[in-house]
């Protein structure tokens, strides 16, 4: 699909990377020994901006930064876990929720204050990642943290927590994620941990990675590679849901209309439901020897994963070399490849009844008459359907900068070119629906072509004969009855074999970026230097998508169907920033950043303004104002997707439906805007005591967001985006992308950390979380502001907010021991899609133990042994009245998981 160009542009930046080194080696200098992030006086670059500076203590805007140590402490086993743990993140897709995150199984994202998940700008070394080819169920691309690099690779992640559009560009409306790798590492380092879920289910995972680095002159060459192997968790095993819940009204056995006798409309129970073990919803019931008037249910609730089984390849280089004393280049490759799957019920729901008739030759018809199969292919005695995803995501990187003095003191300069790429595969399976009407029929044994519905039984209709199928003999029919389950004509295994293909997807997506900048110090004033830095960059996005001949034709009966598209953004900026020292207790950082997006975007202009102060050596202030502007993408301009989500009918008594959701791109979408301020504390009032605090406010007008599907069924339950059986169940919502009116997120960040250091050993007690204040959506201009804070906010387009969360956690250091416990609390939360039930609280304590076996030995190279237990006392996710039965955004499925882990360096 995208191949060929992808080729090209990798060999071609690879090539000029490689042409840039040693053509700058000729001058080396062998005395140099700067890092690429450092200059004169060790100053360097932080997150949040591009002017050197001393440390992050100097940057005004808020900053968390997590350490390799910080990283180990919690015991997280990839980014994913890392993720889970930040109080500032709430409603990422990180679990494989066949309802509500169905296309993105194997994937990782980071979702800060709530505003989405491509709100947040995903940074390696300061540079971008392509965004994950596979969009969300609402249509959002995001980047793909769990093919991002090895953890063990990882030094620190740096978190700027406030706008950071003015800087990075229109991606960063919520903050930035910078994920930095080890500098000048040398050595090699191995580990590995094992996993194992003690509570119900043989779900376990093996985590493998190692990581060399070596210096040759000026030269550091780097090397990482991560390995995971993960089993299954399914729904079979550890169910959260009660039947009630993932009971779907179409069954095998099924229910039928046109029965005679019966009214026009009324939908009939297969008399062998029960005993087939279906669950008879009865409507009108009847005199006995009669079909009761209903459905026949199917509990699908344990055919699917809480965890999928999966294997992940990790693969990160990178090369810095010291060219002189003031030029240094890097360049870094990286890559991965997930494999997951999930599981799905043995078929989908039928919906397309048009194409469900038995007529009354069938010789498995016990009514004497033509009806219509209310039902699905397989349900009853079937087995887990697969679905089935490959992510392969490639990065480059190369990266040229020195140091200089001339207009500008103490100066850096730096260029670099980006290309990544993501391909994402995937295949699930679901009924054809022209092959299983024909098997209704028994294919030619009726006449070939049926006037009235179109259906074409011969090798004529390519849906019959797709993937090189062989139509099955004449006379072969599909006994929808559940006498083909007690006894009577089975259904061989060749003919659901024949009536079922699997939905393939191919897509695509490539980023190219090219930047550089200047940056350094302008003039003296009596308080300090002035830096300024001015730059300039282009990145091209490119998303595609294509499908197999089914889909393409709509030609499945559940998922019905997918167009291919493609489309590209170029997006060009210049930007310039300047740090005015105003005091010696007090900076000012103003930023200015120009984006154009073409005819598609327009263009955009927006400033930062922010503010430290320290009025004493052991309190500083801070304060930041920064505008944004975000662009509608490709996929939301030209895309389509359908979706499985799930939806409460208010025509059938609230009744949960599983239907299929397309969306469509809109091309007269509009830009979306936004404002950000935040202002907050740093207060060290005796050592190893830290207080902080950041309030936050950020607002966006024209929001694009997908419609919530609920939102549509309740504003017009019968309206014309709501397709209805003959029986008046939903069998499809169709929706779009829009302009929302507004979205404003107001609350609070606070940490406090102390490390106390004692003859016996080190004590860091610390306590830090995030309230809401206020998270409040607007659907429409002039419509009812609707309160998300403390709400799951399912029937609208808001992420689930929680009120309150935060960490508190203990860690004693003694000697070659160290322990470490955390306290993890959830905040409990309202639930829309059930008339405002209360979703409890979430409190789980993690522990670990960890031990220096060198250091206990004595021994010259590195051995470190750790046990950890997370939900130590098996806390289970609180119930929701939903499929699947939690909130997959929310809280994690696993009960108690017990790990253990060496790590061995030489």
């Amino acid at each position: 699909m995208m191949r060929s160009f992808t080729s090209l542009r990798a060999l071609a930046l690879l090539g000029a990377g490689m042409i840039l080194a040693p053509q700058a080696a000729s001058a080396q200098d062998n005395e140099a020994d700067t890092s690429a992030s450092e200059g004169e006086g060790n100053a360097i670059l932080v997150t949040g901006s591009r002017i050197r500076r001393q440390s992050q203590a100097d940057l005004a805007s808020p900053l968390a930064t997590l350490g390799s140590e910080n990283i180990s402490d919690i015991g997280a086993q990839n980014i994913g876990e890392i993720t889970q743990t930040l109080t500032i993140n709430s409603g990422a897709q990180n679990n494989p929720d066949a309802f509500t995150q169905g296309g993105t199984t194997g994937t990782s994202n980071i979702n800060l204050r709530g505003l989405g998940v491509a709100s947040t700008l995903i940074l390696l070394n300061g540079k971008r990642q392509t965004l994950s080819a596979a969009p969300t169920n609402d249509g959002i691309n995001f980047v793909d943290t769990s093919s991002l690099i090895p953890l063990i690779a990882v030094d620190r992640v740096e978190i700027l927590k406030d706008g950071a559009s003015s800087l990075y560009g229109s991606d960063a409306v919520a903050g930035v994620v910078n994920f930095i790798t080890r500098e000048n590492y040398e050595g090699f380092t191995v580990s590995g941990e094992y996993t194992t879920h003690t509570s119900e289910g043989d779900y376990s995972e093996y985590n493998l990675q190692a990581l060399g680095g070596i210096n040759i002159g000026d030269l550091n060459l780097l090397a990482a590679v991560s390995y995971v192997d993960r089993t299954a968790l399914t729904t079979a095993e550890r169910r959260l849901s009660e039947p009630a819940d993932d009971t779907s009204s179409l069954g095998n056995p099924g229910s039928f209309f046109g029965v005679p006798g019966f009214p026009a409309g009324a939908p009939v129970i297969d008399p062998g439901c029960a005993d087939a073990g279906g669950f008879p919803n009865v409507l009108s019931a009847t005199p006995a020897g009669v079909p009761d008037v209903g459905f026949c249910g199917f509990d699908f609730g344990e055919f699917f994963n809480l965890v999928p089984d999966e294997e992940r390849l990790t693969i990160f280089v990178s090369a810095d070399l010291d060219i002189s004393d003031s030029v240094r280049w890097s360049a870094e490759v990286g890559y991965a490849d997930n494999e997951a799957t999930r599981g799905n019920s043995p078929t989908f729901p039928f919906l397309q009844l048009g194409q469900a008739v038995v007529p009354d030759f069938n010789p498995n018809n016990p009514f004497g008459a033509n009806v219509v199969f209310f039902g699905r292919a397989i349900g009853n005695g079937g087995e887990v359907s697969p679905a089935t995803f490959e992510s392969e995501t490639f990065r480059i990187s190369s990266t040229l900068e020195g140091d200089f003095d001339g207009l500008l003191q103490n100066g850096l300069w730096n260029i670099s070119a980006t290309y990544a790429e993501n391909n994402f595969d995937s295949a699930t399976e679901d009924t054809v629906t022209d092959r299983f009407a024909c098997a209704l029929r028994g294919f030619n044994a009726s006449p070939a072509f049926n006037a009235a519905t179109g259906l074409d039984c011969t090798a004529a209709n390519p849906f019959l004969t797709a993937n090189g199928a062989s139509i099955p003999t004449d006379g072969t029919f599909f006994n929808p009855f559940s006498s083909a389950l007690l006894g009577g004509a089975a259904n061989s295994a060749a003919l659901l074999d024949y009536i079922t293909e699997f939905a393939v997807s191919d897509r695509g997506a490539e980023l190219f970026v090219v930047e550089g900048f200047v940056s350094g110090e302008l003039f003296e004033l009596p308080s300090g230097p002035v830096g300024i830095a001015v730059g300039a960059q282009y990145r091209e996005q490119q998303i595609s998508a294509d499908f197999d001949s089914i889909s393409v034709g709509d030609g499945f009966a559940f998922l019905i169907g997918e167009q291919p598209f493609a489309g590209t953004q170029d997006v060009y900026a210049i930007f310039g920033e300047a740090n005015v020292p105003l005091a010696e207790w007090a900076d000012l950082q103003l930023a200015l950043r120009f984006e154009d997006y073409g005819a598609d975007g327009g263009d955009t202009l927006d400033p930062k303004f922010a503010l430290l102060v320290r009025p004493t050596d052991t309190l500083s202030l801070r304060g930041s104002f920064s505008t944004s502007f975000r662009a509608p993408s490709t996929f939301q301009l030209q895309g389509q997707s359908t979706t499985l989500q799930q939806v409460s009918d208010p025509l059938n008594g609230g009744a949960n439906a599983f239907v299929a959701v397309r969306a469509v791109g809109n091309a007269a979408l509009t830009p979306e805007t936004s404002d950000a301020f935040n202002f907050g504390f740093t207060y060290e009032p005796i050592f190893g005591l830290e207080i902080s605090a950041d309030y936050y406010n950020f607002e966006f007008d024209d929001a694009i967001v997908q419609t919530a599907p609920q939102s549509i069924v309740d504003a017009d339950p019968d309206g014309p985006n709501v397709i209805r059986s003959p029986a008046g169940t939903i069998i499809q919502v169709n929706n779009s992308y829009v302009n929302a009116a507004s979205v404003e997120t107001s609350g609070i960040d606070f940490s406090i950390r102390y490390r106390i250091e004692a003859d016996f050993g080190t004590i860091t007690p610390s306590f830090e979380g995030n309230y809401v204040f206020d998270y409040d959506l607007q659907t429409a201009i002039d419509g009812p502001v609707i309160n998300g804070a403390g709400n799951r906010n399912f029937t609208n387009f808001g992420s689930p907010t929680p009120e309150l969360r935060f960490n508190a956690g203990l860690q004693f250091e003694t000697g070659a021991h160290a322990f470490n416990i955390f306290g993890r609390f959830i905040d409990s939360y309202d639930d829309d899609q059930n008339g405002g039930a209360n979703i409890e609280s979430d409190f789980r304590v993690d522990a670990q133990y960890s031990i220096d076996v060198a250091d206990f030995l004595e021994l010259d190279n590195q051995v470190q042994l750790t046990a950890g237990v997370r939900n130590l006392f098996g806390v289970t996710a609180p119930s929701v009245a939903t499929n699947g039965g939690f909130d997959s955004r929310v809280h994690d499925p696993r009960g108690t998981l017990v790990t253990v882990g060496l790590v061995a360096g030489f």
